[in-house]
């Protein structure tokens, strides 16, 4: 599996900050809504995004929950807190931190959100480790990711597979190797986005 660098991801997403909305809002946000109201149907009564970003997931959370929004770019919190700013009635919490290493206890919140976030961490067990241990036994866990092996985006995953460092994602992202092989209870599969460019995958933490 291609490498990347704490150090390359803060570079690479301080470089898309001022443009990752006009880059990859629309193009992204079916799966964005897709992953909310995966949350919403379960009510819970906190929740935890794993790589908040610009906060495009913020405001279609429930009302009701208390939000944690976590991310290793300072960059992007700056422009998530001004869009969490016009949701002042809402609970949320917007902190920079590397999701590898958490500072929360161990099961803190109902349910924790992964939005595009797993193919772009140095070190894929680690995170998936640290968010089993902060989401609380029975809670929800959901992953939106891309995963290899669509026939449509074959080519393009091969021609950016070598570039992973610098555009800050791996294209060859497994998704047998990075979800099946763990013990907890996958719920739901759902193919969103493009051509099913990224899934949606819904686990139970057991």
């Amino acid at each position: 599996m291609a490498e990347i660098s704490v150090e390359n991801v803060v570079s690479t997403y301080r470089f898309y900050a001022p443009l990752y909305d006009s880059l990859f809002g629309a193009a992204f946000e079916p799966g964005r809504r897709a992953l909310t109201a995966a949350v919403n149907a379960v009510h819970p009564t906190s929740i935890l995004e794993v790589g908040v970003g610009t906060g495009l997931t913020l405001g279609n959370y429930p009302a009701t929950s208390s939000v944690v929004g976590i991310d290793i770019s300072n960059e992007m919190l700056e422009i998530a807190r001004e869009r969490a700013k016009a949701l002042h009635s809402r609970n949320i919490h917007l902190v920079a931190m590397n999701a590898e290493m958490m500072d929360f206890p161990d099961g803190s919140f109902d349910c924790v959100a992964m939005p595009y976030v797993l193919s772009v961490t140095p070190h894929p067990e680690r995170l998936v480790a640290e968010i089993r241990r902060v989401c609380r036994k029975g809670g929800t866990i959901l992953i939106l990711n891309h995963f290899s092996g669509s026939r449509f985006w074959w080519f393009l995953e091969r021609a950016v597979r070598s570039l992973a460092n610098r555009i800050g994602f791996r294209s060859d992202f497994c998704f047998d190797e990075q979800i099946m092989k763990y013990d907890w209870e996958v719920q739901s599969v759902k193919k969103v986005n493009l051509f099913g460019l990224s899934r949606l995958v819904v686990i139970r933490n057991t």
